[in-house]
This record gives structure tokens, sequence and C-alpha cells, in this order.
């Protein structure tokens, strides 16, 4: 199945003539094994979310992964907001969140009625600083604050410190939600993301490890709240032969077409993260003698590698992300910053934050590279050979 990216052609440094097959960060990977996949669905004639390919992507998602139950949603964000609301988020409510991360981890709060309340991150990582969570969560129960959850963001494949997250959410009784949307087949201590909250989410749109075009997961061990985000997912029906609705529901359920995708895509997980490995090992290797660089979360044997981020210190380095940046654009190969943190963010520049200053500096001094499995060797050799020209340039 060929792909084809809807994007302007990229005007090179020089003047040139445009590029017109630009590189990007994370395009999907799609074959003929998803080709087939899709085909066999259509001519099953079953487009219903009861038919068969949407419940076996859920058994075998779970199966994956370790937990009891999936429910597969139309993105990530909608299963966020599911998750939130089956563990009691609300108007009268706070939900903890990372600072450093995509909008939809605090739309899908606010979406509830509840208030984000946002912390800064762990330098080395990128992940939830969970020792400025502890304060947090003590100064919110003081102030008679009810906390529905804690939002734990697993950036760019790497799994937050679960084993200091865990226990001080427990001890305070606030659930976690685990929004791995960019970690599926990541591990943490040999278990696997998505597992270790209350409830886990997934993302597979089309910039994921693996992809749907667009669509979620949710999974849990706790069959009560699945079954809670289920009815809530289709429309709030009650099981009566009459359209009868006791709650307001959403039309948040995968389409059985996109589960015949997401079969296909995770049969061939494993493949896909080797690459995604194989190459932020290349890219290590490339910056291993650069002073004043490294790789954002790099050493992690559990990371799926989703995005491999290279963070640049301009004292040391002599040039700044920026300038790498600039350099890359004008071959036609797609880069960009971490994301700008919440708490800079219009929308929620008002809200309650805590701050180290980290999530600042990663999105100051950060730059995303190529990562994605679908990358040919020309491509790669496009980007790693002008990575090595910049270099060479400021030595």
């Amino acid at each position: 199945m060929d792909l084809i990216h809807h994007r302007p052609p990229v005007a090179p440094r020089s003047g040139g003539p445009a590029v017109t097959d630009p590189v990007y960060l994370s395009p999907p990977d799609i074959g003929a094994l998803e080709e087939s996949y899709l085909l066999r669905a259509v001519r099953a004639g079953r487009f219903d979310p009861d038919g068969p390919e949407l419940g076996a992507f859920e058994r075998e998602v779970a199966a994956r992964v370790g937990v009891g139950y999936a429910l597969g949603l139309s993105s990530g964000t909608a299963a966020l907001h599911m998750a939130l609301l089956a563990v009691g988020a609300g108007p009268d409510s706070v939900v903890v969140v990372p600072t450093l991360t995509f909008a939809a981890t605090a739309n899908a709060v606010t979406y509830t009625g509840a208030e984000p309340v946002f912390v800064d991150c762990d330098a080395t990582t990128g992940n939830l600083d969970v020792g400025l969570l502890s304060a947090l969560l003590g100064q919110l129960t003081d102030a008679g604050r009810r906390v529905a959850a804690v939002l734990a963001v697993d950036i760019n494949g790497r799994c937050v410190d679960y084993d200091r997250l865990l226990p001080l959410c427990a001890a305070t009784g606030v659930p976690v939600v685990e929004d791995a949307a960019q970690a599926l087949g990541s591990t943490y201590r040999g278990r696997c993301a998505g597992s270790f909250g209350r409830v886990g989410i997934y993302s597979f749109s089309h910039n994921k490890i693996m992809t749907t075009s667009a669509g979620g997961m949710l999974v849990s061990d706790d069959a009560a709240l699945v079954a809670r985000a289920r009815h809530l997912a289709t429309q709030a029906r009650e099981p009566v032969p009459h359209y009868e609705h006791r709650d307001v529901g959403y039309n948040y359920r995968l389409s059985t077409l996109l589960a015949a995708l997401g079969r296909a895509q995770l049969s061939r997980l494993d493949t896909m993260i080797a690459r995604r490995r194989a190459l932020r090992d290349r890219y290590a290797r490339l910056f291993a003698s650069v002073s004043g660089t490294r790789i954002l979360g790099d050493g992690d044997p559990g990371s799926n590698c989703w995005l491999t981020s290279l963070v640049v210190e301009p004292e040391r380095a002599g040039w700044h992300a920026g300038d790498l940046a600039a350099h890359l654009a004008g071959l036609g190969v797609e880069s960009r910053p971490m994301w700008k943190p919440m708490h800079r963010q219009p929308v929620y520049a008002d809200r309650q934050v805590v701050l180290s200053g980290a999530a600042d500096q990663l999105f100051a001094t950060s730059l995303s590279l190529p990562s994605g499995s679908a990358l040919s060797d020309e491509q790669v050799e496009r980007v790693t050979g002008g990575i090595t020209d910049f270099l060479a340039e400021r030595r």
C-alpha cells in the first residue's frame, strides 16, 4: 500500500528547487500485510463495533501488555477522557499533569470539568518529576482539594519512574492514569508500559509506534472500570430494546476497519521497535564525542525509542539546537523542539504549576530527529550525512 503525504515541498537553504521527498519525523509504517488485513475486513462485511475485528484487536492488545481488559477507542485523547471519567475526575477535582506533554493530556482533563495542575519534569528523562509531586500532593490535600488522578506520561517511549511514583500515589490514595500514548511496546522492570496505573491508554495516530491512522486504546485490570468506559464510549445506551440513556455518552468506539489495520500493525510491533532502536543507537554514536550534546533518556533498554530527541548545551557545543534544525530543513528533513510546556501555553497560562525550570530548558535546547521505522536507508543516510556535515562545519 503506497503512502502519500499531503505536505508541501520543502525549499532548501540554497534557494534551489524544492525537495519533493522530505523526510518526516515519524511517518506511518504500512505495507502489504496491513492491506491484506483491511481487505479481509472489508470483504467480511461487518462494519459495526461488535464485529470480530475490534474484539480480536482488544484481546490481542490486552494479551500483549499483560492486562485483563482493553477497549478500542477513536483516539488516544478519547481514551484519556474515558480513563479520567472512570476514575472520578470532574468539576470538583484537580488532576496533576506533567507540564512537558502534548496538549491532549491537559485537554482531556479539561473535558471532564476537572482542573489541571501542572508539575515540572525530570531533566534527564523528560518524565514527571516525582520529587516535586510529593510536595504538591501535600499542598493540594492541605488546601482541601480532591486530587482525582495523577497523569503519568511516558515521554518518547521511556517509562516514568514507577518505583517511586506508585508507592507515593498509593500512600495518598490518588489513582495513577498512565498516558502511554507514545509507549506501546516499552517496558519498565520487565513490565509493559500502560499497565502500571489503575488505567492506561495508548494512541494509534498516524505518527505513533504503530498506527491505525487514528485511534486509541484504554487498558486496565479493573473490569468494572472498563465496563463503565465502554458504556460511556458507546453513547451510554442502556441494554434495553429501545434507545434509553441515563448518562451523557460519547461516540468514541474504534472503527472495525481501523481495528483490522491495528491487528496487522501489532503483529509487526517488535520489528518496528527494533528499527527505531537501531536508529536511536546510530544517533547516539554520532553525537557520542560531540561536547554539550546528549540523547534525552538514552540508555533505557525498555524504551520503544518512539522519538529520539537531542539536547544541546549551546555554551559547550558552540551551536544551538535551532541551528541544526535549520540545516536539516534545507535538506528536506523534518525536526522539531520538544513540546512547549503546558504552563507556557496561553490556554493554560493561569493554572497552578510547580516548576524547577527543567521543562522550559528542554523546550529551549532540544530537537527531535527523524525516528520512524518506515524511513528508508537512503533517507537515514540523508539525515545522518546532513548531521555529519553540520558538525564538521563547526569543528
